[in-house]
Parts: structure tokens; sequence; C-alpha cells
């Protein structure tokens, strides 16, 4: 990877990815995840790029993209560690592959550069047409979210097991604060943002490199930036006394477990490599203890699968389950990692946990967003490792690692989401 500073705050990182005949292009805001900044991030993300002063609404934006060979742009917020980002993706054809010769990035980039840097503005204020649109648009966003209660209930004990942190935040902010946001409190939060934050930009593809070096600084060459950093990220490591238990009842036929894990392990802690390998052999993927003993063999879960949250040392166990199942399941969890702090994991279940992790990460050389996000991650977390690396020190870790790792979890909280009046009969 190929980094370029173009000024204090904007940082162009070049991937060079022949294998596909596209390029994309990933803008990267970064903003201190807070209550007020999560909700306005959100709603900002959606109204620029449905207009700019280049391109002043959808159907202009949609036809300079349909120019561009059916080129593809969207927003959206990510959350990684306390850094809240607002993110722009596009995709367009390699400049290599045009048809007549068109320069597709430069174009592109001249699209998102006006999405970004030259909004449009009314009076002082974004459109209020367009906020009204994609205010609705986010507020549905977040209902889905909540319908979604598999996804829910893991967010749920993601925010119970980072209480007291920043992190217990909603990636989408909250609902009250969004409808309050008027088109000028808006446009005023984006002055306040645009030339203060630090800004990523990933083109990934078979591109001219300088090109998009040029795009870029022609658009804020003239623009005045406040030095800023990305907001650092710590993990939670509390002792823990007593476990944190969250029963939450809604209208639901399926029960849905959550358990959030306090690892105590940083990125760039060595024994970090140990602690996927573990995630792997506990829970990610049909070679886990938990798919197939929880779910398969045991039959106490529709689902059963363990995640980490890297940035905050977290592991979230997810499990879906009949309401009267919830102890054995919670037990049965529990059980299986003492299991594996014993040092009962067998050669398939480990070998196949290396290889599931080994073939995702060769996965990212045909996955433009895929690498970016690694890079990104890489960057955040200021561990500053190649892929290659990466795999490299995971085929390192041996059972023993896997078995001592697996026995500085610290259970923080159980989460069960039952349903309405369930509760009351178990």
């Amino acid at each position: 990877m190929k980094q370029i500073q173009i000024n204090e705050n904007i940082k162009l990182n070049y991937i060079n990815m022949t294998k596909l005949k596209t390029t994309s292009v990933g803008i990267y805001i970064h903003r201190p995840l807070t209550k007020k900044n999560a909700s306005y991030d959100t709603l900002l993300a959606a109204v620029l790029k449905s207009a700019s002063r280049l391109y002043p609404s959808r159907e202009d934006i949609a036809a300079s993209l349909d120019n561009l060979y059916g080129a593809t742009m969207g927003s959206t917020v990510l959350k990684m560690g306390e850094d809240h980002i607002i993110y722009f993706d596009a995709e367009t054809i390699s400049d290599k592959y045009t048809p007549n010769g068109e320069k597709l990035l430069s174009e592109l980039l001249r699209l998102l550069m006006s999405v970004v840097f030259e909004p449009k503005v009314c009076d002082g204020a974004f459109d209020e047409k367009i906020v009204e649109q994609e205010r609705q648009g986010v507020l549905d966003r977040i209902d889905a979210f909540i319908n979604d209660k598999r996804q829910y209930a893991s967010s749920r004990c993601q925010e119970e097991t980072a209480r007291g942190t920043d992190f217990a935040i909603m990636r989408y902010g909250d609902k009250a604060t969004i409808s309050q946001i008027t088109p000028k409190s808006l446009y005023e939060y984006y002055k306040s943002i645009i030339t203060s934050s630090v800004i990523d930009i990933y083109v990934c593809g078979d591109a001219d490199i300088n090109t998009a070096v040029s795009a870029v600084t022609d658009y804020v060459s003239e623009l005045n930036f406040e030095k800023a950093e990305v907001t650092k990220t710590q993990i939670i490591d509390r002792d823990v006394t007593e476990v944190n238990n969250v029963t939450e009842a809604m209208d639901v036929t399926q029960g849905k477990l959550a358990m959030g894990y306090i690892t105590g392990i940083k990125p760039d802690d060595a024994d970090y490599y140990a602690l996927v390998v573990f995630n792997s052999v506990f829970g990610a993927g049909a070679h886990s203890k938990l798919f197939n003993n929880v779910r398969e063999k045991l039959s106490l879960a529709y689902y059963a699968s363990s995640q980490l949250e890297k940035f905050k040392g977290m592991l979230i166990v997810n499990a879906g389950i009949e309401f009267q199942n919830f102890e054995k399941a919670r037990d049965e969890v529990m059980m299986q990692l003492e299991e594996i702090k014993q040092g009962n994991i067998s050669d398939h279940e480990f070998t196949s946990s290396i290889n599931a992790i080994v073939n995702t990460c060769n996965a990212y050389y045909d996955d433009q967003r895929a690498l970016a996000t690694y890079y990104l991650s890489d960057s955040i977390t200021a561990t500053n490792r190649t892929l290659d690396e990466y795999i490299s020190e995971i085929k390192k870790v041996t059972v023993e690692d896997v078995a001592n790792v697996a026995k500085k979890l610290k259970l923080d909280t159980v989460y069960f989401l039952t349903g309405k009046g369930a509760e009351n009969n178990d």
C-alpha cells in the first residue's frame, strides 16, 4: 500500500490490485463517538450523498454515475471502537478497461469531492426537502436494526459489556436526537467538522495514483484545515466480581441469548493471534464447538456463534434459543469454553480454525473493500502489519496458545431477549 499525505489531515492510501477490472474509492471521515456525533454523522452521511453544488439533485448524481458506465456511490457510518466514521463508498470501471480511454477515476473523485467538500446549501442551511427525506430514511434504518432481533440482541450485549464507555452508544445515534436536527444545525455541524477531522481516502484497483492525488488536491488546496487526530480507543479490562445479568422482554417468538466476555487483550498484544484462533475454535464457523455442540449435538440453539470486538477487547456469543432453554444453553456455552481451557481441541477443530482464518484473509485480495477495511482497521489500532504478516502470525499459533488465551476470558454480561410474558413462565 502506498500512502500520500495530501495535507495535515488528509491521507490518500493506494492499494494496487490488478485482479479486478474495477476501481473503488472509500472516504473515511473520523469523528469522536458521542451521542450527538453519532446522530449528526448518520444524517449528514445521508444528506451529503444526495446533492452537492455541482450535482444539485439526486437525479443529477444518478445521471453522473450512469455516465461513468454505471458507477455506484453510497454512504453510511461505521463504529470502530470510539472512532465514529462517516463513510462514502464508490466504484467504477478501471481506466484501463474503458471503451474509449475515458478517465473515470478522476470523474468519480470529482463527484465524491464535490459531495464531501461542496454540499448543496440554501441560505446557510442544507436543503430542507433533502434533510426531511433522508431523516425518514435514517429513522427507518434504526427501526430495521431494532427489528432484526439477532443483530439487536448482539448489539445490546455489546452495549452492556461496554457500559460506562462511549462505545455503548449506538452506531446510528438515537431517534430523539435525529428528529430534532434542523437543516441549519446540520450545516453548522458540517462546517465545524469538515476541516477539523482526519480523513482517509482509499483507492483500490489498477489505477493512476497521480490522477487521484491531483483530483483530491485540487479540491482541498484552498481550504484551511485544523490539525486533528483519530480518537484513541482503550480496551475494556475491568475486574468482574459479579456477572451483569440483563433480561429484556419484547414481542418475539424466539429467545436471543448473548454473552459478553472481556478478554483484556489488545490488537497489538503478542497473544492477540491466539485470541483470533480461539474465537474460530469457539464459535466462528461450522467447525466450531458452539456450532457442533450447542446447535447440532444438543439442539439447544437455532444458531450459536461468537465474534470478536477487537477495538474493545470483547468477545460476544450469540444464540437463538427457545425461551425454556436459556439456562441450558448458557451453561453449555460456558462448558465449551472450559473444554478449550483444558486443551480439549481436536485436530480437526484446530486445523479447520486456522484454515478458515487464512482463507478469509486470502479472500481479501479479491475484495477491494475488504482489503481497504483491513488496512483502515490496522491504522486505527496502530498495529502496522501487512495482511501477509497477519496470516504468518496466525499460522504460528498452537493448541496450547489457544488454551492459555481462553483462560484469560472473563464473563461480564449475560443478555437474554425473551418474549413478553415468557419471563414469568420460567
